[in-house]
């Protein structure tokens, strides 16, 4: 029931509980500090399970170091670190998360979308568009925490859980997780804050740090207060609000740090700000255009084939940049593989690459993935051998032979409602 305290919950988890955790669990993601791989594992897949279970029930289990790797984020040198636990390590999380997101499914808001069953951040999208189109006069407010996963409290974590959770052994998992330390390199650390990014269960700790510093807040001391609507949408860690009077956008502009304060976070200055993104005016004097970044696209006003005006969507500059970047990285690496292989492989970047931004009026952004992508593999096929130039009239014959998938749209958007 929602707004209970659960005294009772570890008992969900079993030796069949467990297996379903496991079949859940990737097993192609890099091992952790252990090494141990999904093969190894899953030679004694049933012992190492009661193992796991009785040392989960009993309070043996001792979570081990995370390893920290850093990966590219967004432009230049800047990089998000990312943490890995190991195999074992990932199954328990899984189970856990499965308990906890059976009961805190009951309170999540409408408004959240992150990790959650049967949501999606393409619903997220078309979400706010809707909203936006409906209202046409709107006020966004774009929102940005600076380093979130590294920044959670672990006493305002645990005060807010046991609200909800009181389970003692599904608590001392979650402690245990959050103070096994990370080793970077050989350097093993402590932090006294944080949930490593790459945990399983990390996506679903934000999530319920969130829902209440932000989500419940919002609707319940928040909302009442405006003097017109206001609509959040958030996916974890990114959210926007958007408000139809700009009276309430610039106060909860202003309210909003010193809210996340309370909670040992911090937005980040130059990224958080308040967007005047009315409707242009058919006919009048054009402001310039503004746009703003949510869930890797660029969100603005254009012209639909009749001529009205309709938000619209192109893949952000920062994310194509990193995509292409990473393509790049791959042919290197891969340029004396057979053209086979490398035609199939990068299709499935491609294939993948349309199915999150293959969204309507995106087409162009797609185009311009698909040009790049062909240009470096020409480039690098080029490089398997110094004598053996590949110039683009030979590559498109090359290319006759080994397709790669056109840009195509892969996604529709529902017709928004009329306005009020």
């Amino acid at each position: 029931m929602p707004g209970t305290a659960i005294t009772s919950l570890s008992h969900h988890i079993d030796l069949e509980w467990l297996r379903e955790a496991w079949r859940r669990t990737r097993k192609d993601g890099a091992p952790g500090v252990d090494g141990a791989t999904a093969s190894e594992y899953e030679r004694e897949l049933e012992a190492n399970l009661q193992s796991l279970l009785d040392r989960a029930k009993s309070g043996r289990y001792v979570a081990p170091p995370v390893k920290r790797v850093y990966i590219p984020k967004g432009k230049g040198d800047e990089k998000r670190p990312l943490g890995i636990p190991t195999l074992e390590d990932k199954v328990l999380q899984r189970a856990v998360a499965m308990c906890l997101s059976a009961v805190y499914e009951q309170d999540f808001l409408e408004c959240s979308y992150g990790f959650r069953p049967r949501r999606s951040a393409h619903q997220a999208l078309k979400s706010l568009r809707e909203w936006t189109m409906r209202m046409g006069q709107v006020w966004i407010v774009e929102v940005d925490i600076r380093r979130f996963f590294d920044s959670l409290d672990h006493s305002c974590l645990r005060q807010i859980l046991q609200e909800r959770v009181r389970d003692g052994v599904i608590l001392r998992l979650i402690g245990k997780w959050m103070n096994a330390g990370v080793l970077e390199g050989s350097a093993l650390s402590y932090p006294d804050s944080g949930a490593p990014q790459g945990g399983v269960i990390s996506p679903l700790l934000a999530n319920v740090y969130l829902h209440h510093v932000l989500d419940v807040w919002l609707a319940e001391r928040v909302a009442p207060a405006l003097r017109g609507p206001m609509h959040v949408v958030r996916y974890t860690d990114d959210f926007v609000l958007a408000f139809r009077v700009e009276h309430d956008a610039r106060r909860v502009f202003a309210a909003l740090p010193k809210r996340f304060e309370e909670f040992g976070l911090k937005l980040h200055p130059s990224k958080t700000r308040l967007i005047d993104f009315r409707q242009p005016t058919i006919g009048r004097k054009q402001k310039p255009k503004v746009s703003f970044d949510f869930l890797g696209f660029t969100h603005y006003w254009g012209r639909s084939r009749k001529g009205g005006w309709i938000v619209q969507w192109r893949t952000a500059r920062d994310r194509l940049v990193r995509s292409v970047a990473r393509v790049k990285e791959w042919c290197r690496k891969h340029r004396h593989a057979p053209l086979r292989w490398q035609q199939q492989a990068l299709n499935r970047k491609l294939q993948g690459h349309y199915s999150y931004f293959g969204l309507p009026g995106n087409f162009r952004s797609l185009g311009s993935f698909h040009d790049a992508v062909r240009r470096l593999w020409c480039e690098w096929l080029g490089r398997r051998h110094r004598r053996a130039r590949v110039f683009w009239a030979k590559f498109q014959r090359l290319e006759a032979r080994y397709p790669l998938l056109r840009p195509r749209l892969v996604h529709s958007v529902p017709r928004p409602a009329a306005k009020p």
